[in-house]
């Protein structure tokens, strides 16, 4: 495999052309022939051939993306529920929106993580410098002088050897931690480092139910539409939602439905769901509009989504920045007490 995993920028790309085909007409599989044709001389062409030769052989896009790691499970989830209801262009269109708007994201969070770890990287360095090397120079040129470190001064001498230490090990657990998070998210641990992640940090859980929230309307407003029963739809829900609270959530709305109760009084029930939008869902079920509201709600909810990851990058660089600047001043005064020390001793 010539890669595991495709960037959003190529995911999105990849759904605009799927999208672009089927609005023309084009059957799956001449579109995806005509892909591995265009891709011969990219850095694709091994993934579209294998793409191309899964479709001819199933006859279905989401059994072929299924088939091969390279592709997201959510975009495979998506697509078969695309083919069932019908609307596998919408669903394509949805898609390509969806990663171009997680790509944009993505950059901003590495722009706003990447000058804060450079000076880590540059604090690492002086710190390292100035214990192993300039204070023992110091000291050597003391002794050489013939003055004797007094107990003052050999007590901020360890004092500041001991800080710089402390510094030095807990600016390397943050570098690592934050490469290790890094490395993780591009493997097949993805999905776990993520739930991990969440359950540290309450914004990012908060923003996980919401996206959780909006797949579940969108998918329901796709299905609805296209005339699948309420409980047939909900059993379909729970293979595109990444956050497995929510998914239990819905299996249990969907067990509530089989005892008797109505969409709405099920859904209110839960959390997943604003009482606001229980309420508009609600009114949606008692005029027959359940899929133009589900499709209201989740609009509502992707941008929240969005609007909530800014204002979460806004917060990230200044903290980060915060933080270091709090650990230069530790390392300063890790420099300055052995050599205020030095200097004590030579009076």
């Amino acid at each position: 495999m010539s890669k595991s995993k495709l960037s959003s920028a190529e995911l999105s790309a990849f759904c605009t052309q799927v999208a672009l085909m089927l609005s023309a007409g084009l059957p799956i599989y001449d579109g995806m022939e005509a892909l591995a044709e265009a891709a011969q001389n990219g850095p694709e062409r091994e993934i579209y051939a294998r793409m191309s030769a899964a479709v001819s052989e199933t006859g279905s896009l989401s059994a072929a993306l299924k088939q091969d790691d390279c592709w997201p499970e959510y975009l495979a989830e998506m697509a078969a529920i695309g083919e069932r209801a019908g609307c596998l262009e919408s669903v394509m269109n949805g898609l390509a929106a969806h990663y171009e708007r997680e790509g944009r994201m993505s950059q901003a969070v590495r722009s706003a993580v990447t000058y804060p770890i450079v000076l880590c990287v540059m604090m690492l360095a002086i710190i390292l410098i100035m214990i192993l090397k300039v204070l023992p120079v110091f000291k050597r040129v003391l002794g050489g002088m013939g003055v004797a470190m007094s107990r003052y001064g050999d007590w901020m001498m360890r004092t500041g050897a001991t800080l710089g230490w402390v510094m030095l090990g807990l600016t390397l657990v943050v570098l690592a931690g934050v490469i290790a998070c890094a490395a993780l998210l591009h493997t097949r641990a993805r999905e776990k480092t993520l739930r991990c992640i969440n359950r540290c940090f309450p914004p990012l859980r908060r923003l996980n139910r919401r996206i959780s929230a909006a797949r579940m309307a969108s998918v329901l407003s796709m299905l609805l539409s296209g005339g699948f029963p309420m409980e047939e739809a909900l059993e379909m829900v729970p293979g595109v939602m990444s956050d497995r609270t929510a998914a239990r959530e819905v299996e249990m709305l969907r067990r509530s439905m089989e005892q008797g109760n109505s969409f709405a009084d099920a859904l209110a029930e839960g959390s997943l769901f604003d009482p606001l939008h229980s309420r508009m869902i609600r009114m949606g079920a008692a005029v027959g509009r359940e899929d133009q509201v589900m499709e209201t709600v989740a609009r509502t909810y992707e941008e929240e989504v969005e609007e909530g990851i800014g204002r979460l990058i806004s917060i990230i660089e200044p903290t980060l920045v915060a933080f270091l600047c709090v650990v230069i001043g530790m390392i300063l005064l890790s420099v300055m007490l052995p050599m205020a020390g030095i200097i004590s001793s030579m009076i």
